[in-house]
């Protein structure tokens, strides 16, 4: 049975975390679904937004189901285990299309990773965060020191992963790492993706993939995707391609 569910209403999708015994922690299998949801988001122009929640428990994601991993050698633990979910928060915060987390309950771990992924954060109240591997040996390894250094002030980074300390909604919020603190987080999150599906969905893809260059997202893609646009809309382009298929030499007109 699968624990990530996922869900159309209109334009706006819903991925939905569903492992409440185990405080929503990621599982193998779990990467795998979240992942292929992606894939699948990915290819639907209909789709204006994406929202990441979590079904009630008493963390919106406590990050990775320690089960999972913790017999596996440490080859197999960095290959397989952090390089593969690795790859499914980066296909998340590569998204094309704009997500929301629904951060309902506390975030740790790879569950705050998870949040970090997403474009925008809404948080309840009653809400941290925290980065708690240093307690059972480890270190984060889906970007936790990575993509939260792009998001997050380097001091309260080291609070977490360091010290060990928990940080709430409202100081989340003060960073900007937060765009609202709500006490009923889904219907504010809900506002923000209708307000998206208002928006040109082109214009919102191509802002999104601009600012990611600007700070590192996979710059390098991010550019030659824009580039490559800008080229496919051409008249040099269409006369490239007439020209292969008619076995020609192509006469391009330079606009």
């Amino acid at each position: 049975m699968s624990q990530v569910h996922f869900e159309v209403n209109g334009r706006v999708a819903e991925i939905r975390l569903d492992n409440p015994a185990k405080l929503n922690a990621f599982t193998v299998e779990m990467l795998s679904q979240f992942s292929a949801h992606l894939e699948k988001l990915e290819n639907d122009a209909d789709i204006a937004c994406v929202l990441v929640t979590a079904v009630p428990s008493k963390a919106f994601c406590s990050g990775a189901d320690i089960n999972g991993w913790g017999d596996l050698t440490p080859a197999q633990f960095a290959r397989n285990w952090v390089r593969g979910g690795h790859r499914m928060f980066d296909r998340l915060a590569r998204l094309s299309k704009p997500t929301i987390a629904v951060v309902n309950a506390h975030a740790f771990g790879g569950g705050l990773e998870l949040a970090a992924a997403c474009d925008a954060r809404v948080l309840a109240p009653r809400a941290t965060i925290a980065l708690p591997e240093a307690g059972i040996g480890i270190v984060p390894g889906w970007s936790g020191t990575q993509r939260l250094a792009r998001l997050l002030p380097e001091a309260m980074l080291k609070e977490m992963a360091i010290f060990g300390r928990r940080i709430g909604a409202d100081r989340a919020l003060q960073v900007g790492f937060a765009a609202e603190v709500a006490e009923d987080p889904r219907a504010a999150a809900d506002a923000m993706a209708a307000r998206v599906c208002q928006l040109s969905p082109r214009a919102v893809e191509i802002a999104k993939s601009m600012i990611h260059a600007a700070r590192g997202e996979d710059a390098g893609a991010m550019i030659e995707a824009l580039g490559s646009a800008a080229i496919a809309a051409s008249s040099d382009r269409a006369e490239g391609v007439a020209a292969f298929r008619d076995k020609r030499q192509p006469q391009f007109p330079g606009n």
